[in-house]
C-alpha cells in the first residue's frame, strides 16, 4: 500500500512517514487478534452498507459465513469497533450471548460445536475514521466522496470481520448512496437497483481477498473504462474519477494497459481476469491503496502528465504482490511492499533500459536503513520498501537474471489466492536456484539489521611479464559481523581500457588477486550498483 510520491521533498516525506508511524493501531502490539481467531476459516462475507452522507452515518447488515477448524474454540472472537451499536446478532439460528468492547466481539458459542456457521448482524451507527484510515466520510470541490482504507488494521471499523491478512474469504457487498452517486467496491458489478432517489450497487468477488484490501468507494464519479486482452481473456479496466479530473486521468490512466502486459509477461497473466482492474480516486492526498481489483489513488496524483507513473506501477505491481499472493502475517510485508516496489524498478527498466534500473535504485539508496525486513517495526517505513526492493534487486545478482524471474513466476504460480511466508518465498529460491540461501535470507531479511560497509584497498606487482592485480576488502559495519555476497570490480588501465572482475567476498578480511598482461591504475567496486552497500578506499 501507501506508496507516496517520491518527487515530495525529503522533509515532507519524513513527516508523513511519522504520521503513518504514530497512527498504527496499537493492536499490532496489543490484543486485537485473539487466539480463538486463529480457530475460524471465514469463507464469505456478504455486506450491505447504507451510506448517508448528510448524518455521516451507515445503516449495515453482514452475513458471516465460516468454519470452525479447531474443537477447544468456546467464544468466536471477531473484529469490529463499538463505535457502530449492534441492533441484532444472530448465530446459526440463535441468539447467543456476546460482548463488544473497543475492537473485539466475542460471541458465546452454543454447544454442540458446530462445523460451519453463519452468523448474521445488523448494525448502525457513525464508523470511526483515523485520519485518512478507517470509513471516511469527506469532500472534493464541496463534492462528498466516501472511501474505506483498512490496512493494516482498520476493517473493523465499518464491519465484523476476522481481521487477519492470511484469512481469505469471498466477498459479496451492496452499497446504497443516493442515485448521484457511482458506488464502487471489489469484484464484478453484478447489478444495480434503483429506487426515486437511491441507488444500489452490487459488486461481487470470484477470488478470495483479505479484509484489509476490501473497499468501499461512493461519490459523484465519472466512468471511463478500457479494455485489455491478454491470452485471448479480456479483461475490463475500469476507472473512477472526479469530474474535473477526467480529463487529464484518461491521459494518466492510459499507462495502465501496458503496465498489465508487461506484469503479466513477468509474473503470470493479471490475477483477477474474471473481475477487473479499476482505479478510483479518494481523498488519501498523499498515497495510494492496492484495494484487491480497485486500487485507491489520491485525487492529488491526477496530473494529465504522467508525472505519477511508479505510483500506478506500484499499486499494479501489488495485485500480484501482497494480494493474490497474500500474507501469512504482518511480519511477512516485504513480500508485498519490497516487491511492489522492485516491480517499479522492473518496469522502468522495461521501459527505459539498464540505466533507468540503476538510477532508479540509487534513489531508493539510504546509508541507515535500520532494523530487519522480517517483522519490522515500522510496517510502512522506507525500509520495507527501498531496502526491501534492493533486497530483490541483490537476489538478482545472486541467482542471475534467468533464474531470478523462474523464482518470481514459480513463486506466483504456487501462492495465488493463498498466503506466504518469508519462508515459503526462501524455500522456493532455493528449489529454483538450486542454491543454499540460509545466508542471504539470514544477513539480509532476518537478522541482518544493517548494510554492507567495505573498505577496499589494491596493490600491484609484476611476475613473469604480467601484473598480479590484489584487492583487499574489510567489512567495517558493526551491527551484522559477516556478509557473504558476490562483487564487480572495474579495473581501469594505463590505457584508459576498462575490464570487469569478479569475485565472492565470504570473510570479514579477504584478499583476492587477478592477473593481467597490462598494468591497473585504479579500481571501482560494484560499477553497476547490484549492492546496497557503503565503499571507502
Amino acid at each position: 500500500m501507501r506508496k507516496f510520491a517520491r518527487c515530495f521533498n525529503y522533509f515532507a516525506l519524513l513527516f508523513f512517514i511519522g504520521l503513518i508511524s504514530s497512527s498504527y493501531p496499537q493492536s499490532l502490539k496489543d490484543a486485537y487478534i485473539s487466539e480463538n481467531q486463529y480457530k475460524i476459516d471465514v469463507i464469505k462475507y456478504d455486506l450491505f452498507i447504507d451510506v448517508n452522507s448528510e448524518l455521516k452515518r451507515i445503516n449495515a447488515r453482514i452475513e458471516i459465513t465460516g468454519l470452525i477448524i479447531d474443537s477447544s474454540l468456546v467464544t468466536l472472537d471477531l473484529n469490529f469497533n463499538n463505535a457502530l451499536t449492534i441492533k441484532e446478532l444472530i448465530f446459526n439460528n440463535s441468539n447467543p450471548d456476546y460482548t463488544h468492547k473497543k475492537t473485539n466481539l466475542s460471541i458465546n458459542i452454543i454447544e454442540p460445536l458446530p462445523d460451519t456457521f453463519k452468523l448474521n448482524i445488523k448494525y448502525e451507527g457513525k464508523p470511526k475514521s483515523f485520519g485518512p484510515y478507517g470509513f471516511v466520510f469527506g469532500e472534493v470541490n464541496k463534492q462528498s466522496l466516501v472511501y474505506t482504507l483498512n490496512q493494516p488494521e482498520y476493517a473493523s471499523a465499518w464491519f465484523p470481520c476476522n481481521d487477519i491478512p492470511s484469512d481469505k474469504a469471498m466477498l459479496e457487498i451492496r452499497i446504497r448512496n443516493t442515485k448521484d452517486n457511482i458506488s464502487v467496491s471489489n469484484g464484478k458489478l453484478i447489478q444495480i437497483d434503483e429506487d426515486e432517489t437511491h441507488k444500489t450497487y452490487r459488486w461481487k468477488t470470484f477470488y478470495p481477498i483479505s479484509t484489509y484490501l476490501i473497499a468501499l468507494y461512493s461519490a459523484p464519479y465519472e466512468n471511463f473504462t478500457d479494455k485489455w486482452i491478454y491470452n485471448s481473456d479480456t479483461l475490463s479496466i475500469e476507472y473512477y474519477v472526479m469530474p474535473e479530473h477526467l480529463e487529464n486521468a484518461r491521459k494518466d490512466f492510459a499507462l495502465h494497459n501496458d503496465m498489465l502486459i508487461y506484469f503479466s509477461d513477468t509474473f503470470g497473466e493479471y490475477p483477477f481476469i474474471r473481475e477487473k482492474y479499476g482505479v478510483a480516486e479518494f481523498l488519501w492526498n498523499f498515497g495510494a491503496m492496492e484495494h484487491q481489483s480497485i486500487t485507491g489513488i489520491g485525487y492529488t496524483f491526477v496530473s494529465g502528465n504522467n508525472f505519477f507513473r511508479d505510483i500506478y506501477a506500484h499499486e499494479l505491481a501489488h495485485q500480484w504482490w501482497g494480494n493474490a499472493v497474500g500474507l501469512k502475517s504482518w511480519d511477512d510485508i516485504w513480500l508485498s511492499e519490497g516487491f511492489a516496489t522492485y516491480s517499479e524498478a522492473l518496469y522502468n527498466e522495461y521501459k527505459f533500459g539498464r540505466d533507468a534500473l540503476r538510477s532508479f535504485m540509487l534513489s531508493k539508496f539510504d546509508e541507515n536503513f535500520t532494523g530487519t525486513l522480517y517483522s519490522p517495526e515500522n510496517l510502512f517505513s522506507s525500509l520495507v520498501y527501498d531496502k526491501g526492493a534492493w533486497v530483490l534487486h541483490m537476489l538478482r545478482n545472486e541467482v542471475g537474471d534467468s533464474i531470478f524471474l523462474k523464482i518470481i513466476r514459480r513463486f506466483f504460480e504456487e501462492f495465488k489466492y493463498s498466503s506466504a511466508s518469508i519462508e515459503d518465498f526462501k524455500n522456493i529460491c532455493e528449489i529454483v536456484s538450486g542454491k543454499d540461501l540460509y545466508k542471504f535470507f539470514d544477513q539480509w531479511i532476518i537478522t541482518g539489521d544493517d548494510q554492507i560497509k567495505l573498505e577496499y584497498e589494491f596493490d600491484i606487482t609484476e611476475q613473469d611479464r604480467n601484473y598480479i592485480l590484489s584487492i583487499i576488502t574489510k567489512q567495517i559495519q558493526t551491527s551484522y559481523k559477516e556478509y557473504h555476497f558476490p562483487i564487480e570490480f572495474m579495473v581501469i588501465y594505463e590505457d584508459e581500457s576498462e575490464v570487469i572482475v569478479k569475485t565472492y567476498i565470504n570473510s570479514r578480511m579477504q584478499k583476492t588477486e587477478f592477473k593481467s598482461i597490462k598494468k591497473p591504475k585504479d579500481i571501482i567496486p560494484d560499477p553497476f550498483n547490484w549492492l546496497l552497500a557503503n565503499f571507502s578506499k
